[in-house]
């Protein structure tokens, strides 16, 4: 049985694999090593031995569950999946073979939508063209600040048919998005302790792009250190805008719906 999730922008979520290591600024205050030590205290063994010694960082060890792997066939009504909530599933780490199985099981279940999100854009698109990309797959790539701009190119050029952005955590303003072939932006700002603050002008400009490139939007959470009491609204309303999950193309034509 799946479990629901709390993040807002999916319903459940699937781990074939756990483990990870820093890559930029966006990965400081991780919360899925957060979320891996409570996991570890609680004794599942998936969680055990991934982070460093003093249990605030991922130490690099990956590990793949192929026990996992057929997971999603036993959901049998349809889901909105986010894959790897608790890792990257294009970690170098991670055998090519290993992600084709992954993909082969999202292709076979097909009743369902998967959400893959990579801060590693040029191992993505170094795989592109040995991945049969299915149509239930929407592919994204996390953007914290203009440092790691470049992501969103390495994303566009591959052939997945829903291309995403997650703009979380928010660490600074973003200008010049260039959306062409994005059907999908997430924004939202750090929570927890010692969270970074956003500022609303970054959240406004962005919304405003996405608005003029017809781009759905969606507004995750203000975060900070009490995300529940700064919530997620944004000039009086919230932003659950989605794209539509149904068919896609390759030549960078949107199809979306709110």
């Amino acid at each position: 049985m799946a479990h629901r999730s709390n993040i807002e922008w999916t319903e459940t979520t699937w781990n074939p694999v756990t483990g990870c290591t820093r890559v930029s600024a966006g990965c400081d205050h991780c919360y899925a090593a957060t979320l891996t030590k409570r996991l570890a205290a609680m004794g599942q063994k998936k969680y055990e031995g991934l982070l460093n010694s003093r249990k605030k960082h991922f130490n690099g060890v990956i590990k793949l569950h192929s026990n996992f792997l057929q997971q999603p066939l036993n959901w049998k009504k349809p889901k909105t999946i986010f894959v790897n909530s608790m890792s990257d599933l294009f970690h170098k780490a991670v055998p090519l073979n290993f992600i084709q199985e992954v993909f082969s099981v999202m292709r076979q279940a097909y009743w369902h939508q998967f959400q893959i999100l990579t801060k590693r854009s040029e191992r993505l698109e170094e795989l592109n063209s040995l991945i049969d990309w299915p149509k239930n797959v929407w592919q994204g790539t996390s953007v914290e600040n203009d440092t790691v701009i470049y992501r969103i190119d390495n994303l566009r050029r591959t052939s997945a048919f829903i291309k995403f952005l997650s703009l979380e955590p928010l660490l600074g303003p973003l200008p010049r998005l260039n959306l062409y072939g994005i059907a999908w932006v997430i924004v939202g700002g750090e929570s927890g302790p010692g969270a970074r603050p956003m500022e609303k002008e970054w959240v406004l400009d962005i919304r405003n792009q996405c608005r003029s490139q017809g781009v759905p939007f969606f507004f995750k959470q203000w975060g900070g250190t009490n995300k529940k009491l700064n919530g997620r609204r944004l000039e009086g309303r919230t932003w659950d805008e989605m794209p539509l999950a149904v068919e896609g193309t390759h030549d960078g034509e949107k199809l979306f719906g709110t």
